[in-house]
């Protein structure tokens, strides 16, 4: 006996009922009390109850007709408390020609997960000639695929293929949910199966999915069939689903290298009347961008922002990567005045692209001049940008201006970036602050900013420069304590600083350190350690040298070359300078050369 509390159910206004089958009583509630209802199993006891003391029973019991039964199973399942006496008066439904609670019973068993159930009343319903509506139909198959039943949906589209409207209506729905959970596969099984089904054709909404599954696994030509066969079967046009479908088709032609075909369905789009989209503009712009179709770009771009669809970012930095690469540096700000005159977001990728292309093709100047106009026009620099203006300051030897826009940017938030640290380093070192090198590479540590090869390079460099042996050896011992692996400007800085110093030792215990770790010589390193041999008379040495130069094509420059010779003179070895002007005649011919040029310059200034 099912026992329900603290609820009210109206009764039904019969007084006499004769079921055809097994009766089912029910009995009226008398409010705020609780009530009882019983099925045919517990019918004797309530009989013999009602014997027993008929005068004082005050509940009567109905015995409703099918009709009645319908209503009553209609506001049973209303009630959120006695929706789990469904399953036992459903058995006794379902014995009826009338079916009208159907919609209730879905509800039902969808919100209670009895999935086997709901597949055998949708059974019931098909021999019943009484299927739901459409939009319940929909609500079932969404439901289903977003518990992940999709057995139980192929079962459910089977049923409903028995009627062609809801047939159409539940696969455009299945086909949807299928796409958005990447089950592209399922979607072209679940259109296939519906094209097999004789006499229904599929809606504007079902090309729409399936064109969308085939776009997004990669087979262009299928879309461009699809929509070949869309068209050929006179659909209407004016559905809500046209301008995605002509979207679709125009990304798939773009994206198999057929923009000029794109433009064209474009051109067709227009003369139907049917709205374009920002997605539309934005796939056409990016193919033909990519195509560096510059003028059909501009052309394109502009009646985007004519009829306000510039809405992708991503879009608008296409355009502008397609004018950096072909030169069009100006394009680049008509491009942000459109996007703010569209209020879109000019982001950083787009700042840092202008900003560092006019820093390549128009130098640091224009670039922070350029900079200075974004900002006015209210475009909010990131970290990359401010690296670049920043560098940009310090090649222009702007210093205040640098340190100022690096305390603006570490104001921001961008107080993690090793770029703009470095650049910030190495001015200090050319304005030779070694103190605020010092502390700034401590308010990187604090900051949560580890120092880079960069970082220790610049600090190496200008003490080093300033002839301060300790804290050069402590910064590398720091570097390695570190494990920041030293490179070759690691090592030419640290034996510059002890050849300043003349420590020649260390210098020759670096270098071979640095030729123990796979080190190759480049004619800086050569510069310093073919004059710390040649001070130290080590003419083995230097010979393994410039035969590790030649070895590695590391060609001599003037300076090398003479450093070398004189020092070969002074040991009086004569078979090894021979070689050394056999070995790089190249160097030598240059040499004689630059002292032709000195002495017919020295003898014209006389």
């Amino acid at each position: 006996m099912a026992i329900a509390s603290g609820s009210w159910v109206a009764t039904v206004n019969h007084h006499s009922f004769t079921s055809p089958t097994k009766p089912i009583f029910f009995i009226t509630q008398k409010p705020h009390n609780s009530f009882h209802v019983c099925s045919s199993r517990c019918s004797l006891v309530l009989e013999e109850d009602e014997k027993k003391s008929p005068k004082e029973d005050k509940w009567p019991f109905f015995e409703p007709v099918p009709d009645g039964l319908n209503r009553v199973l209609s506001r049973l399942l209303r009630d959120p408390e006695t929706k789990k006496l469904t399953n036992e008066f459903y058995k006794k439904a379902k014995e009826n020609s009338e079916f009208r609670t159907a919609k209730h019973l879905i509800n039902h068993l969808v919100s209670s997960k009895n999935w086997d159930l709901l597949v055998s009343l949708c059974e019931d319903l098909r021999e019943c000639k009484a299927l739901p509506d459409a939009h319940t139909c929909s609500i079932l198959i969404r439901s289903c695929i977003r518990e992940r039943k999709f057995r139980i949906t192929h079962c459910l589209l089977t049923v409903f293929r028995s009627d062609k409207a809801l047939a159409v209506l539940a696969s455009d729905s299945a086909m949807k949910g299928f796409n958005k959970l990447q089950m592209y596969s399922s979607t072209i099984q679940v259109f296939d199966r519906l094209k097999q089904c004789k006499g229904v054709e599929p809606s504007p909404g079902c090309y729409c999915r399936i064109m969308e599954a085939y776009e997004r696994i990669g087979d262009n030509q299928k879309v461009v069939e699809l929509f070949l066969e869309f068209k050929s079967v006179r659909l209407s046009f004016l559905a809500k689903e046209s301008g995605s479908i002509y979207t679709i088709v125009c990304s798939s032609l773009a994206k198999s290298g057929r923009a000029l075909e794109a433009l064209e369905v474009l051109q067709e789009m227009k003369d139907k009347e049917i709205r374009e989209s920002s997605a539309l503009y934005s796939t056409l712009i990016r193919a033909l961008a990519d195509q560096k179709e510059v003028v059909m770009v501009e052309n394109l771009f502009k009646e985007a922002g004519e009829k306000k669809l510039l809405k992708d970012p991503e879009m608008c930095l296409k355009v502008v990567l397609m004018y950096v690469r072909e030169g069009k540096m100006e394009k680049t700000l008509e491009v942000v005045t459109a996007m703010r005159e569209g209020e879109l977001r000019v982001s950083d990728c787009i700042l840092c692209a202008i900003v560092n292309g006019f820093c390549k093709q128009r130098g640091f100047a224009e670039a922070v001049r350029v900079y200075e106009w974004l900002t006015k026009q209210e475009c909010e620099a990131g970290q990359v940008t401010y690296a670049i203006i920043i560098n940009a300051y310090c090649r222009l030897q702007e210093y205040d201006k640098a340190e100022t826009l690096f305390e603006d940017m570490v104001k921001k938030g961008f107080d993690k970036c090793v770029v703009a640290y470095s650049n910030i380093m190495d001015m200090y070192g050319k304005t030779r602050r070694l103190s605020d090198a010092v502390k700034l590479m401590a308010k990187m540590k604090q900051r949560g900013c580890r120092p880079n090869i960069w970082i220790y390079n610049s600090l190496i460099d200008m003490h080093g420069r300033a002839m301060d042996l300790r804290r050069v050896e402590k910064i590398w011992k720091e570097m390695k304590r570190m494990r920041v692996l030293p490179d070759k400007v690691s090592y030419t800085s640290m034996i510059s600083a002890y050849n300043r110093a003349k420590e020649f030792e260390q210098c020759v215990e670096l270098y071979q350190e640095f030729r123990m770790n796979r080190g190759k010589i480049d004619r800086a390193m050569a510069g310093i350690m073919v004059g710390v041999f040649s001070k130290t008379s080590r003419i083995d040495e230097l010979m393994r040298l410039l035969q590790d130069m030649k070895a590695e094509r590391t060609k001599l420059d003037v300076r090398l070359y003479t450093s070398a010779l004189n020092a070969l003179r002074d040991a009086g070895l004569n078979s090894q300078i021979r070689w050394l002007q056999e070995s790089f005649d190249s160097a030598q011919t240059r040499t004689s050369r630059y002292s032709n040029i000195k002495n017919t310059t020295t003898l014209q200034g006389s």
